[in-house]
């Protein structure tokens, strides 16, 4: 049944605030697990040196994107079939047990190998979860914004997912400020856990009172097909194969630049962990303000000039950046380097979702832009973190570098090539 209410702008807008606070907390979540590695490490893997601990449980954070697939497949398909809010709220419900788990896990000298077997278990819950998150949101809020302002709303997609991982960093500064290394690394450090799984049970209450979206709800009451993973390969091969080329850059330069990034500053560049996290929530706050200014932009100029930009930038920039934070003991130039690498990359993640929204019609909307993008970044964003401290650990750390921006590269190649889809847009046509 058609809901006038939706094409109201106030009902809109309120819509559009609660697929976003429901994709804050879902990263808050995600992101949390990254923020205390430092910290939870030594407690879920036996003792070694940093590095090799770092290793354990950047595999574990990889393994959550190999999940990540499956849940873009399954969820995707039921929001699909079911609507989207149907999806956002099944999400949700998986995350809050993902840190629920992890929060309440004894560690390895308590209860031996069970303990990384729990935290995988929780991982892999989380991965279903942000799997089917990302296509569901992205859809949501593409197809809840207005034509002329796509980009713009769209944008608050990773507005949001800023905002959750600046939460983390948030709890992880006032957790360092009250409490001693010795109770962060004891207990300390399950807090942000707890904190998570109870902000997803309120978020649960939030996204009960969602609108669904127009299109969905058009889709419903006609005759189109059913969306299926056989479905969207047969039908959509071009577009599905085109989401996985030019996501394949941008999430790797997202993940190197923001979440691998905090422990490069530690690992590497030589800065306290205090010192790191607070370079990171500044530059990452700057970064979340930012997303909004390229959405609207891309309405105005198109979505393929700034993913050329981020192409062209990443691709002559990343290198030199690396290097410069390698041998910097200063905070100041760190935070800019930093900074310039994150601006470079909002113009890939400002209209990312929008991007792949507008490439798929309704009916299979949410598994086109679901499952190849998680595939994406199972292979590419997932694994960043883990490539790097590997290839740390073999003394050619500075091939992690090149990786980065020949990928981007590769990428730049697909951003050139391919239409504007501000200007092919298949939403417009639902």
């Amino acid at each position: 049944m058609t809901r006038p209410a939706a094409h109201h702008t106030r009902s809109r807008l309120v819509s559009i605030f609660g697929g976003s606070a429901g994709n804050l907390v879902e990263w808050y979540d995600w992101y949390v697990y990254s923020a205390f590695t430092l910290y939870f490490a030594p407690v879920f893997f036996p003792s070694g040196d940093r590095t090799a601990q770092l290793l354990s449980t950047g595999a574990v954070f990889a393994v959550g994107f190999l999940m990540r697939p499956i849940g873009a497949w399954a969820m995707g398909v039921y929001s699909d079939r079911h609507g989207r809010k149907a999806g956002l709220t099944i999400s949700i419900l998986m995350m809050c047990a993902g840190s629920l788990l992890i929060a309440a896990t004894p560690g390895y000298a308590a209860i031996g190998i069970w303990a990384p077997v729990l935290l995988v278990l929780a991982r892999l819950l989380q991965g279903l979860s942000v799997g089917g998150e990302y296509g569901a949101s992205a859809t949501y809020l593409s197809e809840m914004a207005g034509s002329t302002r796509r980009g713009f709303w769209s944008s608050f997609q990773y507005v949001t997912l800023i905002m959750g991982q600046l939460l983390a960093l948030a709890v992880l500064l006032v957790l360092q400020a009250i409490l001693s290394e010795t109770a962060l690394e004891s207990w300390g450090w399950r807090i942000p856990f707890a904190i998570g799984g109870v902000l997803a049970l309120c978020v649960l209450m939030l996204r009960r009172g969602m609108l669904e979206t127009t299109a969905f709800d058009k889709t419903s009451a006609s005759d189109a097909p059913r969306s299926s993973f056989l479905g969207l390969w047969r039908e959509h091969p071009g577009a599905a194969l085109l989401v996985i080329a030019l996501t394949a850059g941008g999430t790797l330069a997202f993940y190197t630049y923001s979440t691998y990034m905090q422990k490069y500053l530690v690992n590497t560049s030589g800065f306290s962990r205090e010192t790191a996290s607070w370079i990171m929530a500044a530059a990452l706050f700057l970064f979340m303000l930012v997303q909004p200014l390229m959405g609207a932009l891309s309405d105005r100029i198109g979505r393929k000039p700034l993913m050329i930009a981020f192409g062209v930038l990443g691709l002559l920039g990343t290198i030199p950046m690396f290097h410069a934070l390698q041998t910097t003991n200063d905070p100041l130039v760190a935070f800019a380097l930093v900074l310039a690498a994150l601006l470079a990359v909002s113009c890939y993640t400002a209209i990312s979702a929008v991007v792949k929204a507008e490439m798929f019609p309704a009916h299979i909307r949410t598994l086109g832009v679901a499952l190849p993008y998680a595939i994406a970044n199972a292979v590419f964003g997932g694994s960043a973190e883990y490539v790097a401290l590997q290839l740390k650990s073999w003394g050619i750390e500075s091939s992690f570098y090149w990786y980065v921006s020949g990928m981007i590269g590769l990428s730049l190649i697909v951003y050139i090539r391919m239409s504007d889809t501000k200007h092919t847009s298949l939403i417009d046509r639902d």
